[in-house]
């Protein structure tokens, strides 16, 4: 298809400027990862009952890495996109409990492309830290529409935000926007890209869906369409959901991929009528085996979200760019992973900028079928685990990375946790462990497995730590998501009262006099210390009643710094001043009861650094 605003040339003068225009300048580049989406949930892939037209084309017309690999969980995907490097070696391993930040000294896609000129975008989830130093818009990204850490309506998001007409961090500052999130966050891009391209300035835009993560939410017209093709599928036949309690958790989440769907052929509409179809990289992927699919189609493989079976990790990528070189649609295959999208697209932008050594390599020439990726080739996936369970830290918590959490890719072979080989050729659904049957096989994976945990293991569990007292962000709200190996990362877990405690590992930006506001609900909720919650409907559920605690003291701890207070009947807030000298420390809270034994630690810390 060609530009809107050429049409009125000749074919001939038409494929010319098509020519020369790609080779004077930089491509765009897009790249588009949703969340919880597998490589089941697409109707090119074979599904029964979504219907993706949209996505299809894309496929259609795109290199697709056939097997490509990310991590089973969506930080440790994104950091590995983002930097080209291991999640062990990126700092951002888990998705919630101090470990999803990314290690402020490394550059990021955005860093790359932004000091080649081009301008960087950001609209969607970012999930790499909510702090400084680790926000988008200290990572390179130039403009920035976001949400904190896991999904709308998380423990750090605006309280009460619900998919529909919620409140985002836009350069920094809360804006208000109109809308459903996906809807909004492509509209949004769209707006920038144009701008970028009136500018005569290439871009980057990163759109970073939080659908179809949970909680399922979406516009009705979306349900509604959706149930009817459920309805109509099962009729025929088609599909059957086991266990049968997931039924509409399935419809819902499968409407959520639709109207994904649907943003993208506006997208591509977008990108014809505005002329830059032609010349802009177009990558899609998604962030970690999908979270439902395995209850209904699994497209042949086992396991989900959070898992090493081959349907955790397993996703679908798609590079399309007319312009350049890549050729008609066509498989690709060979073992690739997420950390191979950014040395490849410093190729493909014919990048001059000085990078460290990725773990990733270039995929360009395979990309454009003149090479194929080594068969040697292994690949690596490892992530901590969720401490579920855990009310305070532990050296034994899940989310400590070891080297037995491993999946090692070996051609055909999938050596799971350094105690189970499958071959995906003659058993696909990964049933039958055979690592006694073939030593030399598994003696090779587990010498790769060992080179590699020999060189990151020293790295791997190094917390990362949020500064405070710092000018690009005084004050701050710190939140009990980055409680160190202890998991608070949902507002339902604020409300239901998960009675955890943790700590935060800081840095102390300057020495100086700081103020802590201890909070058991976030300021914008309006709420007090000792307050319940009903129940509240919102546009398309409910969020869960708020449990009420008979909190009376606080106590805090940071550094040498030490206090404690009894709370009045009707406080909001409990405040905490003194010195602090620079360097790392560690913030400890607690709200106790009339006993003074300790009951939670506080949810949210307001942080502010006074004077000097």
């Amino acid at each position: 298809m060609k530009p809107c605003y050429l049409v009125h040339l000749t074919l001939f003068t038409l494929l010319s400027f098509a020519v020369s225009t790609a080779a004077a300048e930089k491509p765009n580049v897009i790249v588009i990862i949703t969340d919880d989406q597998g490589y089941p949930d697409l109707s090119a892939h074979g599904n029964p009952v979504l219907q993706t037209p949209h996505l299809d084309t894309v496929h259609a017309n795109s290199s697709r890495l056939t097997d490509f690999h990310v991590a089973p969980m969506c930080t440790p995907t994104r950091g590995q996109l983002l930097t080209g490097l291991d999640a062990a070696r990126n700092g951002a391993i888990n998705v919630s409990s101090g470990r999803t930040l990314l290690r402020p000294e490394l550059s990021t896609m955005a860093d790359f492309l932004a000091a080649d000129g081009y301008a960087t975008g950001i609209f969607g989830k970012w999930h790499l830290g909510d702090n400084y130093p680790f926000r988008p818009e200290d990572r390179g990204f130039q403009e920035t529409l976001w949400f904190p850490s896991s999904h709308i309506n998380s423990t750090p998001d605006v309280w009460d935000n619900d998919y529909f007409d919620d409140t985002y961090r836009h350069n920094g500052v809360l804006k208000e926007y109109q809308g459903y999130c996906t809807d909004v966050f492509f509209d949004e891009a769209m707006t920038w890209m144009k701008a970028q391209a009136e500018a005569g300035k290439p871009f980057f835009s990163f759109i970073p869906t939080n659908a179809p993560h949970w909680p399922y939410w979406e516009p009705a017209e979306y349900t509604e369409a959706m149930r009817e093709r459920f309805e109509e599928v099962e009729a025929a036949g088609g599909v059957e959901v086991k266990p049968a309690g997931k039924r509409e958790d399935l419809i819902q989440f499968l409407a959520m991929i639709k109207n994904i769907d649907d943003n993208v052929g506006k997208l591509d509409a977008f990108l014809e009528d505005s002329g830059l179809f032609e010349n802009t990289i177009l990558i899609f992927l998604t962030d970690n085996g999908s979270t439902l699919a395995e209850t209904y189609y699994p497209a042949g493989m086992r396991g989900k979200k959070t898992q090493l079976w081959e349907g955790g990790h397993r996703v679908p990528c798609f590079v399309r760019w007319p312009a350049g070189g890549l050729g008609e649609g066509r498989d690709a295959g060979g073992l690739t992973q997420a950390q191979d999208l950014l040395p490849t697209l410093l190729e493909l932008t014919d990048s001059e900028v000085e990078t460290p050594e990725f773990d990733g390599i270039d995929l360009s020439s395979m990309l454009k079928g003149e090479d194929e990726v080594d068969d040697e080739r292994m690949l690596i996936i490892n992530y901590s685990r969720m401490p579920q369970g855990f009310e305070y830290p532990a050296p034994d918590s899940p989310s400590i990375m070891k080297k037995e959490m491993s999946g090692v890719l070996y051609k055909r072979w999938r050596l799971l946790e350094n105690k189970e080989l499958y071959d995906l050729e003659t058993d696909p659904m990964q049933q039958s462990n055979i690592i006694g049957d073939h030593p030399k096989i598994v003696q090779k994976m587990r010498s790769t497995l060992n080179e590699w945990w020999a060189d990151v293991r020293d790295i791997a569990n190094e917390p990362q730590r949020v500064i405070i007292g710092h000018e690009a962000e005084n004050p701050m709200m710190l939140t009990a998501c980055e409680w160190l190996d202890v998991f608070i990362d949902q507002q339902r877990q604020v409300r239901r009262a998960d009675l955890k405690n943790g700590y935060w590992e800081l840095d102390v930006a300057k020495a100086g006099t700081y103020e802590f506001e201890l909070r058991r609900w976030p300021r914008d909720s309006g709420l007090a210390l000792r307050d319940g919650l009903e129940a509240t409907l919102v546009t398309d559920g409910e969020l869960v009643e708020g449990v009420a605690l008979d909190i009376h003291a606080a106590r805090i701890q940071i550094g040498n710094f030490k206090a404690r207070k009894v709370i009045g009947k009707n406080s909001r807030f409990v405040k905490f001043t003194g010195h602090l000298n620079p360097g790392p420390k560690r913030l400890y809270t607690w709200f106790g009861n009339s006993d003074g034994q300790p009951i939670v630690g506080a949810y949210y810390v307001y942080a502010n650094r006074l004077s000097d």
